[in-house]
């Protein structure tokens, strides 16, 4: 018995082979894909080393780490690309590598083991890939793998403790991506590495099963000439794609609280269709099992000597249709996707967030309490979030409910001083306040009454001196650009026309029925009036209808509006939406 075994091992393991420098039936180009293979974990090694020396696993900075290799680090595109696509063409490769062995009958006796090595590559190298997708923490890897993580729990008797274990405790954090980045970068490494020594050894102590009937031929240079072609050309078109691509994609930051429509990486799509079309965490299970299985099986099913390809055409046809199956529903769920509108506009619109978030995190840098806190880099953003909450009901001109004047880009510039100047009733500055409509309501119910409007009456003005009006009221602002001497002439003007009967420029002092314009539209006014735009220095009681702010609102957090409200003064309609977006 002991014997037997030993025969086994060493039939199996190649000890009687006496020339591995040679290639039986000569050197060809069909033999080149364990060198290409080679080659490539080679490449997603020492670009995985340069990844790792920028990279953060941490829930807080991850995302951070990944986009400045990717948007700011010197060629970090280039390598990132590397490492990414490298990845997917490993996949390529070693599925071209088991159908050439398949073809040509590598798997029968003695070389099962190196079959088995080979097929054990392939399912850790798969691992690899997972592993390191869910590592950039965006939303593509951080859903993809959720998605993952939900079809394991769905392993009989042990799917719960495999999802507790891959996530190190409840829920996803920093937990989890320090397991799948030990995984990534020390386990799976150290398994593959065991492995392909193991295969390349193997199949070199066996040698090259023969496709033709040639003489024997050295590997070198004829076999390594073909190698380093090959090499080459696979390196070329996999860094023109990098090229092509401008590295590999990044999604915005992971947020839980976020919807995103996760698919996996591409050579897994056909587990993701399975799982579409049956609803069925276990059939995705399952399948690979079932498609494992049949090739470690299949050099134990196929035991017969024979290695022409006619007469082994049942197994033969049996990987076919698995490696069709498994591209038809690839090919579905791809083109599942690409029918699908809807999709594509939240794909868009995902897109859109990820360009914002990488934009931002490349010109203003990522906060360090954690990269979804990118988006409040941007200009204005806590202004524009108290705007939307507080003010935009009341001064937005799409608001169905607006009381008070439009505040947009513009506001408060010289056409905007103009055109309230001559229409301060409009539609567009006081019409929708109260002001306004007391007015109305008291003419409709006495026409005769002669009664004079609450709020400020049209200037008589025209021309020129409007003009110098307007510049007079402009530069009260501070405005660096404002002209000194039609300031001068629109001072006078403002005398003159009696403007001062009812407004004040005195600090401090209310006017006899009008705002104080002392200041008028610079940070200090703004910031004062939103505070309380009811004290008798602005709009008086009785006339503002605008609540006061300044016991909900932080002076800090009023001097920022008002900061943004001086910013729409220069700002142009695109400028606004730019912001926005």
């Amino acid at each position: 018995m002991i014997e037997r075994v030993r025969a086994f091992v060493r039939e199996r393991a190649g000890v009687r082979d006496a020339a591995p420098h040679l290639i039986e039936g000569g050197a060809s180009f069909a033999y080149v894909f364990g060198s290409v293979l080679v080659f490539l974990l080679g490449v997603e090694a020492l670009t995985g080393l340069a990844l790792a020396a920028f990279y953060s696993p941490s829930s807080t900075d991850a995302w951070a780490s990944v986009a400045y290799v990717q948007d700011q680090a010197a060629w970090g595109w280039v390598v990132r690309g590397l490492h990414h696509h490298g990845g997917a063409a490993i996949v390529v490769v070693a599925g071209l590598h088991l159908v050439q062995t398949a073809v040509a009958g590598a798997y029968k006796r003695p070389r099962e083991l190196v079959w088995w090595f080979g097929v054990m590559l392939l399912v850790l190298v798969l691992a690899w890939a997972v592993t390191g997708y869910v590592l950039r923490w965006d939303q593509a890897g951080f859903w993809a793998n959720r998605v993952e993580m939900q079809i394991a729990s769905g392993t009989p008797l042990v799917g719960e403790q495999v999802r507790s274990l891959a996530l190190g405790g409840n829920d996803y954090g920093n937990l989890t991506l320090t397991r799948f980045y030990a995984l990534h970068v020390i386990l799976l490494p150290a398994l593959v590495t065991l492995l392909t020594v193991g295969h390349v050894m193997l199949a070199r102590r066996h040698g090259a099963t023969p496709l033709r009937t040639r003489p024997a031929a050295p590997r070198w240079p004829d076999q390594a000439l073909r190698n380093a072609i090959a090499m080459a050309l696979v390196f070329a078109i996999l860094l023109g794609y990098v090229v092509s691509q401008h590295g590999a994609d990044l999604a915005a930051p992971a947020d839980p609280a976020r919807a995103y429509d996760a698919r996996p990486l591409w050579y897994l799509r056909w587990l993701f269709e399975l799982r579409t079309m049956t609803g069925s965490e276990l059939v995705a299970l399952v399948a690979p099992a079932i498609v494992g299985g049949f090739l470690v099986a299949l050099p134990l099913l196929d035991k017969r000597s024979e290695r022409a390809a006619r007469g082994r055409l049942v197994w033969l046809g049996a990987c076919a249709g698995l490696f069709a199956a498994i591209g038809a529903l690839t090919m579905m769920s791809l083109a599942r996707d690409a029918a699908d509108d809807k999709l594509a506009e939240r794909r868009a619109e995902a897109a859109k967030l990820a360009t914002r978030a990488r934009t931002l995190a490349r010109t203003n840098g990522v906060p360090a309490t954690g990269a979804l806190d990118v988006y409040t880099t941007a200009p204005f953003y806590k202004a524009r979030a108290i705007y939307a909450e507080r003010c935009a009901n009341c001064h937005d001109d799409k608001s169905k409910d607006r009381k008070g004047p439009v505040i947009g880009a513009g506001h408060g510039d010289r056409a905007w001083l103009k055109a309230f100047l001559l229409d301060p009733s409009g539609d567009r500055f006081w019409g929708k306040t109260k002001l306004v409509e007391r007015s109305k309501q008291a003419k409709t119910a006495d026409p005769d009454a002669g009664i004079v409007d609450l709020a400020m009456q049209p200037v008589t003005v025209t021309g020129g001196d409007l003009d110098d009006l307007v510049e007079m009221l402009y530069a009260q602002s501070g405005a660096p650009d404002a002209d000194e001497a039609k300031r001068v002439r629109g001072a006078k003007l403002y005398e003159e026309t009696s403007c001062n009967d009812c407004h004040s420029l005195g600090e401090g002092e209310p006017g006899a029925s009008a705002p104080n314009l002392l200041g008028l539209g610079s940070v200090g006014y703004y910031t004062d009036f939103i505070g309380n735009p009811k004290l008798p220095v602005h709009m008086n009681a009785d006339k503002s209808q605008m609540p006061r702010f300044d016991r909900e609102l932080s002076h800090a957090e009023r001097e920022a509006l008002a900061e943004y409200l001086v910013w729409l003064r220069t700002a142009k309609p695109s400028d606004v939406e730019a912001l926005a977006d």
